[in-house]
């Protein structure tokens, strides 16, 4: 039989002819060695009980039946160089790499001018510059970059990619019925400028005074729509020296990066404002919301983009003919802000009741309320609902490719009818190369979201 240690040391301690005994506290034995360590670690994940094991164990049984051909057929046997399919022809080949390589701008940059791709690389290097800033969120001057990432860089990316070739005389000139210039509506590497820009100037005033509700607001509305048209005016006639590139030029990555960011960019504030419409105390705009909210929800995406690009111009004045490239856009933008929507609403939901009570008893008005109190814990709950919508958005870009936008899965499917390349591995070099291509993005998106989630973390659970 093992009797346990004395946790307590004593002596015998004599001070001034009386004798004492002192007692102190052992040190704590370190743990068994068969629970620390990655032995302890493996006991507590793998093989903690029977059903855990089996798991375990058949997850290996996978792994090792997967990993091993496909590093084989991804490393080991691939060519890594060659000028046409002859390289990757013989018998045990792997993966045919000089195909990506020579396809490689392609699938970047579908049809781009290749004269001009220093414009998309400029494109891509700033919004680089400008997002990891924001992606810390420790980095000072975060409202700086901000209005830099979503106020001047949509600009600037504009004027790249399309040249920013804009004459606003004819525009405003044809606007205000002063004249009908003979070549119809001003075009901007294939964009509608005249059709957009007209609801758009029209709109401002009337939505900006409905949104401060007020006379003030009317007047700071107006005041606003008169700056536009301002800025225009004085622009008059916008010539950058650029090359114009038309939207179906576009393809590749390029495509794909503008149709996602663009989205994601455009939903999350639209779905916060659906999510507090539908719960809003007001009967129309509730009902408004939930009629968006549930007609976007019952459609496939499909639909959308075929209604956008086939139906959308049926239903708008007579010559207009949005680009197509914007009308997937707004499309994308729409179905995914029903979603999202939703999700806000379920954070909102989980907040208690109290929080709403605390921020009125201090005396925040409803808009204070929301902005300091009720969303920003809102939207910490639903992080990975929000993320996984991001996700499955940057994947749903594939579909653009039936309303004949060639994103990045169009443009490799595209090379591979170059019979230049044609060769029995080629496919799947290709779809293992845009699997590879869209892991990472949505691996990378996964894990900053884990991140975030972590740092603002308010709980004592850990």
């Amino acid at each position: 039989m093992n009797v346990p240690a004395e946790p307590f040391a004593a002596e015998i301690v004599a001070v001034d002819d009386h004798t004492f005994v002192r007692r102190e506290m052992q040190a704590a034995l370190p743990p068994p060695r068969r629970q620390v360590g990655i032995i302890g670690w493996m006991r507590e994940n793998l093989f903690s009980s029977i059903l855990n094991t089996i798991l375990t164990l058949v997850g290996i049984a996978l792994v090792l039946l997967i990993v091993p051909p496909l590093v084989r057929f991804l490393v080991i046997d691939a060519v890594w160089t060659g000028d046409n399919r002859e390289a990757c022809l013989a018998p045990g080949t792997g993966a045919c790499w000089p195909f990506v390589k020579a396809k490689f701008g392609q699938f970047i940059y579908g049809f781009y001018p290749i004269d001009q791709r220093w414009r998309v690389n400029v494109v891509f290097a700033l919004g680089a510059a400008l997002l990891a800033p924001l992606l810390v969120l420790s980095w000072p001057g975060k409202k700086l970059n901000a209005f830099l990432f979503f106020g001047v860089y949509p600009v600037i990316a504009f004027i790249l990619l399309t040249g920013g070739n804009i004459n606003a005389s004819a525009f405003l000139l044809q606007r205000f019925n002063l004249i009908r210039p003979l070549t119809g509506d001003v075009t901007v590497a294939g964009l509608n400028v005249a059709f957009w820009a007209d609801y758009i100037l029209t709109a401002v005033g009337a939505g900006l005074g409905a949104l401060l509700g007020n006379a003030r607001g009317l007047a700071r509305a107006v005041a606003a729509t008169m700056l536009v048209l301002g800025v225009i005016i004085l622009a008059w006639d916008i010539d950058f020296g650029l090359q114009p590139v038309e939207t179906r030029q576009w393809g590749g990555l390029l495509v794909t990066l503008v149709i996602a960011v663009t989205g994601i960019v455009t939903s999350l504030p639209l779905g916060i404002l659906l999510a507090l419409g539908r719960r809003s105390k007001m009967p129309i705009v509730r009902l408004l919301s939930i009629i968006f909210i549930e007609f976007w929800r019952g459609v496939p995406l499909i639909t959308v983009l075929f209604f956008a690009t086939y139906m959308l111009p049926l239903f708008l004045p007579t010559g207009t003919n949005p680009d197509g490239l914007l009308r997937a856009l707004v499309g994308v933008a729409m179905f995914t802000a029903a979603y999202l929507a939703e999700t806000v609403r379920g954070g909102l939901q989980a907040i208690p009741k109290g929080q709403y009570e605390g921020a009125m008893a201090m005396g925040l008005t409803w808009g204070q309320m929301m902005r300091l109190i009720i969303l920003p814990q809102a939207l910490t709950l639903v992080i990975p609902s929000i993320v996984n919508s991001f996700i499955s958005l940057f994947k749903d870009t594939t579909l653009v490719l039936i309303v004949s936008i060639f994103d990045f899965l169009g443009q490799l499917r595209a090379a591979f009818t170059d019979p230049n390349w044609a060769s029995p591995v080629t496919l799947y070099t290709g779809f293992a190369f845009a699997g590879i291509v869209y892991f990472l993005f949505c691996f990378g998106m996964s894990r900053y979201s884990m991140f975030v989630e972590r740092r603002l973390d308010t709980s004592h659970r850990h």
